[in-house]
Order: structure tokens, then sequence, then C-alpha cells
């Protein structure tokens, strides 16, 4: 957990020193960040502030950074579910978006193609309002088989590589046992996401 929350910090930092270069306005306000997500960034099963938005901005704070990130995650939202409630979920003024959707689709058998539509839409929306988009990865169930995997997988690299955004793929060994191997809470990413109370280091290296 510590390498994602390090790999997020590190694509955020470069991220607003760009923004923060481009603008014609000096940044007089916090940068406004949006987790847009599931219940990986709702922080299911956790206390308050235990969550993966609390720990971000704590941890972009402690390194000087002026930012407010706010947690728009719903536990069981799917890629549809997300985009559905995005322009109330994202309010004006927001400089960056994480976008953590797909898991559930996944599990719940949805076509690829149809997750990949919703995700395209929903960068496109964020896009048109000039907000930065870092598009976080998923990975399919290993029971769904390896067509099923092979087609969900890919559609976050084709995503990132189509509209130039960052993609955070879940591909560390860290993230997956956490999270049960496919960016979900299983009993045993459940347990790790419990003991997150006593891991104060999320956001530091080891």
């Amino acid at each position: 957990m510590q390498k994602f929350v390090l790999r997020y910090i590190r694509y955020l930092v470069t991220g607003i020193i760009i923004w923060g270069m481009t603008t014609s306005n000096s940044i007089a306000e916090p940068v406004k960040i949006v987790g847009l997500g599931d219940s990986l960034m709702a922080g299911y099963q956790l206390e308050a502030g235990q969550g993966f938005p609390a720990q971000l901005q704590k941890a972009l704070n402690a390194k000087g950074l002026d930012v407010e990130v706010t947690d728009a995650g719903v536990s069981g939202d799917t890629s549809a579910g997300g985009l559905a409630r995005l322009e109330w979920s994202v309010p004006d003024g927001t400089q960056f978006v994480l976008l953590e959707l797909g898991a559930n689709d996944a599990l719940r058998g949805i076509a690829p193609q149809v997750t990949q539509t919703n995700l395209d839409a929903a960068i496109l929306k964020l896009k048109a309002r000039n907000i930065s988009v870092i598009l976080a990865g998923m990975l399919a169930p290993p029971n769904m088989g390896k067509s099923y995997g092979d087609a969900f997988n890919g559609i976050f690299p084709q995503l990132a590589a189509k509209h130039q955004q960052v993609d955070g793929h879940g591909d560390t060994d860290d993230l997956n046992q956490c999270l049960g191997g496919s960016r979900r809470p299983f009993p045993a990413g459940r347990r790790a996401q419990r003991a997150a109370r006593g891991r104060r280091g999320w956001g530091r290296g080891r």
C-alpha cells in the first residue's frame, strides 16, 4: 500500500507543479483533488481518516503542497454508476480527479467493452471541464478466465494511451496482496485494510 500511495504522490506532485507553471494565476487556494471510485476509494471498513483520500492528502501536505483531497468513493459502484454521478460528484473548481472504477464491473462479469466505453466517457467529460485525470488501473479476478482477463486488463493502458493520462495499473505485489489479487477487498484484503489504522507510514518510503 505504501507503493500505491507513493505512486500517486509522485504523479500528483508532478501534475501540480506543471499545472502551477502553466496556469496564468498563482496558486492562492488549495489545489482541489477528487477521488472518484468505489469501495477502494471510499475506505470500506476503515475508520474515518484512514481511507486513501485522507492518507493521500496527509502525505501531500507533508511535502508542503496545499491540497484538498475529497473522497467521492461509493462502495459497490460500477463504471456506469460513476459516470452517472460524475457531474455532481466532481464540483466546479476541481483540478485533478483520481478515477478508480471498474473493479465491480469485473466482479459482475460486465463486458469489458462496456466498462471501457463508460470510463472513456468519464475521461472525456472531465477533460471537457479542463480537469486532469489520473486513471487507476484494475485487474480482473483470475476466476473470470484468460479471455475476459486479457480484455478487461487491457482497458486501462489503452485508455491511458488514448487520452495521454497516467495509468496507475494495479499490478504491484503489495497492492494485489492487500486487495486479494483482484483490486477488491476480499477477506485477506479486508484484514489488511483494517490493519491500516496502525499503518501510519502509508505516505512514507520504506
